[in-house]
């Protein structure tokens, strides 16, 4: 290297190192909340809360595990909240009623064929989401705004706004293990948290190991490239829509299973969550960038904040102020990480040229 490449490179050097700081937000923002709580809030890191924020960290992970791949293919997805809902009334019905087909008979299912069932109808909310805004041409947040109004509207009228109560199955059909779900463990470790890790690997393989996920990225960074290119852009958007209906299918089974009962407003406002987790976690909105890895860290984040501001006797009201905040301090640092790499890149090209 040249006298004049390495004053170049040591030009870049506090540049480049801001920039290993920005890409590591999540994991700081992580460690700082984690330290904060652990001194302030009471009984934080007693085993007890340890399990219990593990599992509403859960729920938030899977809709943000979906969101991001919606966010990197370039849209968003308003209607997961209410999927949850409406996917948690219909397993209620489904263990309750089953299916009645008249005459005074009816078809019951074990909780194996409920679980395959509840998670159809989260993916046909999902394909719905992607055929408005495919072949319809209806904007993602419209369109996904629309669905959102459907899902909550279709939970209601499912038991007239009413709650399933005593979800606990029913040994005859073999839906009695239906509860666990929720409430159950593996080796000590709840059977919610070994569902995330299964979806979280398989998210992560697809992202980084298959065609399928380089499309998705490609189509976030430049849709009609990608296109034009031979990626098959209207059935990757179909994927990634579909994908995120069958996460949060996945949530509103374990929500109606971890309290025994199903109730049509479940999911209020879950989106917001999910979205905050994924961009925290250094998903663009702009589409096209983002990880499943730092999505997850995300979603401890905002698991983390939510149960230790409960801890610590914060207001409702000024939770919800807090996590707008986070959302904004979010996107602010990562157009400042944008902006920091763009100049590191500069750098090391005008460093090279010399």
């Amino acid at each position: 290297m040249t006298d004049m490449t390495a004053s170049a490179a040591g030009a870049s050097s506090p540049n480049a190192t801001l920039l290993l700081i920005l890409k590591a937000r999540t994991f700081i923002a992580l460690i700082l909340v984690f330290v904060f709580f652990s001194i302030f809030a009471p009984n934080f890191l007693s085993a007890a809360n340890m399990v219990i924020m593990s599992k509403h960290v859960a729920l938030n992970a899977f809709l943000a595990i979906g969101m991001t791949f919606v966010i990197v293919s370039g849209g968003i997805d308003l209607s997961v909240g209410s999927i949850v809902g409406l996917c948690g009334m219909v397993a209620g019905y489904l263990l309750l009623n089953g299916i009645d087909i008249g005459l005074g008979w009816s078809i019951q299912f074990n909780t194996l064929e409920i679980c395959l069932m509840v998670a159809l109808v989260g993916i046909a909310i999902g394909a719905l989401n992607g055929f408005l805004i495919t072949k319809l041409n209806v904007a993602p947040f419209i369109a996904t705004l629309g669905t959102l109004y459907i899902a909550r509207g279709a939970a209601m009228l499912s038991s007239d706004g009413k709650t399933f109560p005593n979800l606990s199955g029913n040994e005859e059909y073999g839906s009695q293990s239906y509860r666990m779900i929720g409430s159950g463990d593996f080796l000590g470790v709840p059977i919610s948290i070994w569902m995330l890790i299964a979806v979280g690997v398989l998210a992560a393989y697809i992202a980084r190991r298959t065609p399928l996920g380089r499309f998705i990225y490609a189509v976030g960074g430049n849709e009609r490239a990608a296109g034009l290119s031979g990626v098959k852009v209207t059935q990757v958007k179909y994927f990634v829509y579909m994908f995120s209906g069958f996460c949060a299918a996945l949530v509103g089974i374990i929500i109606s299973s971890q309290l025994v009962a199903a109730h049509p407003a479940t999911g209020d406002t879950f989106e917001l969550n999910a979205i905050a987790a994924a961009v925290l976690g250094g998903t663009s909105m702009s589409g096209g960038r983002g990880r499943i890895g730092g999505t997850i860290v995300g979603a401890f984040v905002i698991g983390v904040l939510s149960d230790g501001l409960v801890m610590m006797g914060v207001s409702a009201f000024w939770q919800t102020v807090i996590k707008g905040l986070v959302i904004i301090a979010a996107v602010v640092i990562d157009q400042a990480q944008q902006k920091v790499q763009a100049k590191v890149a500069l750098q090391a090209q005008a460093a090279l040229g010399k």
